[in-house]
C-alpha cells in the first residue's frame, strides 16, 4: 500500500513517536523512509542544529532505506512557511504518506500559534498520520 514514506521530525518527543510510527508501518510495508526536519534560519548554526535533529532521528531509526532532508523556510512566514515546505517536500519526493507529530495545543493557544499540522491536512495530497502525545 505505502512505498514511499515522509515523517517530518523537529526534536521533540512526539516527533520521536510519528518516527517510531513512521518506522512501524516502513517495516510493514517494506517501503522507503524520507525523515525531514525544517528550519526557518540561514545561519550556518541553523542548518548544524538542523541536521544534528535529523542525524539523531536517522540514527534512532531501523529501516533498510533512510534518505534525509533539510528544509528551509522563510521565518516571516511562520508556521506557513515550515507547512508549505514540508508539503513541497512530499509533492517532490512522491510520498504516499506523511507521518508527524501534533502538539496538540487546544483553545487560544492553537488560534495565536496555529498548528503545522493541521496546515498539512489542507497542504498535502497524500495520505497523513498525525500522532498524539502520550500521556
Amino acid at each position: 500500500m505505502y512505498k514511499k514514506i515522509m515523517a517530518a521530525v523537529d526534536g521533540s518527543e512526539t516527533a520521536q513517536l510519528a518516527l517510531e510510527e513512521a518506522q512501524n508501518i516502513v517495516n510493514s510495508y517494506n517501503a522507503e523512509l524520507c525523515i525531514v526536519h525544517c528550519i526557518t534560519g540561514e545561519e550556518e548554526a541553523d542548518r548544524a542544529a538542523g541536521n544534528a535533529v535529523l542525524q539523531k532521528a536517522k540514527d534512532s531509526v531501523d529501516a533498510l532505506s533512510i534518505e534525509t532532508r533539510l528544509l528551509e523556510a522563510n521565518i516571516a512566514y511562520g508556521t506557513n512557511g515550515v507547512s508549505e515546505a514540508i508539503g513541497n517536500a512530499v509533492k517532490e519526493w512522491g510520498a504516499d504518506l506523511l507521518v508527524v507529530g501534533t502538539a496538540n495545543r487546544k483553545g487560544l493557544q492553537r488560534f495565536v500559534i496555529g498548528s503545522v499540522a493541521e496546515q498539512l491536512v489542507s497542504l498535502v495530497d497524500a495520505s497523513i498520520l498525525l500522532v498524539r502525545p502520550q500521556d
